[in-house]
């Protein structure tokens, strides 16, 4: 995704202790999981676990160990532990009829990858995109433990619509997505008219087949973006009507780019309704 493996460190990370966040829980350890390949200096090596502890440092958590093997091409990761109050264990499972969709990062980043791979993409969307990705969601996990939301899950490789699906079949609920309120990051709606789509939308595209409703006002641009693959993406939260705009002032205040982006409803015909 980044040439700089210091960026390349911070980003996986990110994306692994995510899961605690969207849990509700608090990052205690992780484990360094590491594939290397002799062709690359043990230089680069290092600016990746460098890039990972600094981001475990920042959510609070420490470097506990690891394991690393010799492989063709680098690959890191975490697994991370982390704690939770038994009785404040969030699922993807529980979203309500009535609910409000809340997200809390916007979306783009699989198109603005593959556009910086083509060299098509613009300094702006590359960095936004970056800081994006390399961004933890502590913050607004700690907002969200504040208020009391019935479900919550992160957005990654199956895009916002494929795990809003699993919501949705999680809770035996439909869900209500409205495309003109998702956030974007910059230069993503003109990339994906481009056609910088990654591989990874369609097969998400096609794993939805019949269990997504879009009406011919969606243009197909923005159908991609919803299908995109996400790399450390943001929360999608469900919390109930009365509750959503105190929550969403509180994020906004905190800096968190979150915005309602949907509603849940009574199980229908279908998983997900676009407006």
């Amino acid at each position: 995704m980044v040439d700089d493996p210091y960026l390349f460190g911070q980003i996986a990370a990110a994306n692994s202790l995510s899961d605690i966040y969207a849990m509700g829980g608090r990052p205690l350890l992780a484990l360094n999981i590491v594939c290397f390949p002799n062709c690359l200096p043990t230089e680069v090596l290092g600016e990746i676990l460098r890039g990972g502890a600094d981001k475990t440092t920042e959510a609070g958590a420490i470097i506990a160990g690891g394991h690393s093997i010799q492989d063709n091409e680098p690959k890191y990761g975490l697994a991370v532990t982390g704690l939770v109050d038994p009785q404040k264990v969030k699922s993807n499972a529980g979203a309500l009829p009535g609910d409000i969709l809340v997200l809390t990062k916007p979306l783009g980043t699989g198109i603005i990858n593959t556009a910086a791979k083509g060299e098509l993409a613009s300094e702006e969307s590359i960095k936004a995109a970056v800081e994006n990705m390399a961004a933890l969601n502590n913050r607004a996990a700690e907002v969200m433990a504040g208020f009391n939301i019935n479900a919550c899950t992160d957005i990654t490789g199956f895009g916002l619509l494929g795990h809003a699906a699993e919501m949705a079949r999680a809770a035996q609920v439909s869900l209500e997505i409205w495309p003109g309120s998702v956030p974007l990051l910059p230069g993503a709606m003109d990339m994906a008219a481009m056609g910088m789509i990654p591989a990874g939308a369609y097969s998400n595209r096609d794993f939805l087949a019949g269990q997504v409703r879009l009406p011919e006002k969606v243009s197909p641009e923005m159908a991609a973006i919803l299908y995109d693959p996400q790399t450390s993406g943001g929360l999608l939260i469900s919390v109930p009507e009365k509750t959503h705009e105190a929550m969403l002032k509180e994020m906004k205040s905190r800096g968190i780019p979150a915005a309602a982006v949907g509603r849940v409803m009574k199980k229908g015909e279908i998983l997900i309704e676009l407006a």
